[in-house]
């Protein structure tokens, strides 16, 4: 990446992509946050330079820099991010930690979050804007939807398909060719061994729907 990048939100995610760009060498030209008590201070050495609506910054993002989201409220981010592509005509930038595992194979979208020690297995395809937190292992012919957030730790079995606005909580286990539809949430340490159905809220082991 030849551009610096700017930097949406300045909360964890954004302090890790913070560091993971850095030791891409890329060069982190500032966070924007709507938190106004972090206007104009720092956040791990880098400057916050105002709100994410902040115009005076969204001008400079396509041809001065690249642009990446680090907003987990997946409603949030989804404004954020329509924003820059009817805007600003641009996709966030993927953030992938050196340390992650990508095979060949496998297929990233756009503005996705990649923490290190992830493992992405042949032939998997992983969407647009999607967070997958450390040490998440994606086998073998796995399909990830857009807005899907998979916790540390979790281990998804090959041929799962997940689809979009899925959030998958620290340390679950999702056996091989199950489906989870859209907008499910799994709880954490939870093992997921039959079909999810649609913003299906699911809790144990095995997993169950919480009514």
């Amino acid at each position: 990446m030849e551009k610096p990048v700017l930097i949406f939100g300045a909360g964890s995610i954004g302090k890790n992509a913070k560091q993971i760009f850095e030791t891409n060498e890329v060069i982190v030209y500032g966070f924007l946050d709507d938190d106004d008590s972090l206007t104009d201070t720092e956040v791990d050495g880098v400057n916050v330079l105002g709100a994410t609506d902040a115009e005076s910054m969204l001008s400079i993002i396509g041809p001065e820099c690249e642009a990446f989201v680090a907003v987990d409220e997946n409603e949030i981010r989804k404004t954020i991010i329509n924003d820059l592509i009817k805007k600003n005509k641009v996709m966030p930038v993927n953030a992938i930690h050196s340390n992650a595992i990508i095979a060949e194979s496998s297929s990233v979208g756009h503005g996705n979050f990649i923490n290190a020690q992830v493992i992405l297995g042949a032939n998997s395809v992983i969407g647009h804007h999607c967070i997958l937190h450390l040490k998440a292992a994606i086998d073998e012919g796995v399909t990830i939807g857009n807005f899907v957030q998979i916790g540390m730790g979790c281990n998804i079995n090959a041929g799962v398909i997940i689809k979009d606005e899925v959030f998958i909580g620290a340390g679950v286990t999702i056996v091989a060719g199950v489906k989870i539809e859209k907008g499910a949430r799994i709880g954490a340490g939870s093992v997921v061994i039959s079909h999810v159905k649609e913003n299906a809220v699911l809790f144990g082991n095995p997993a169950s729907e919480v009514k």
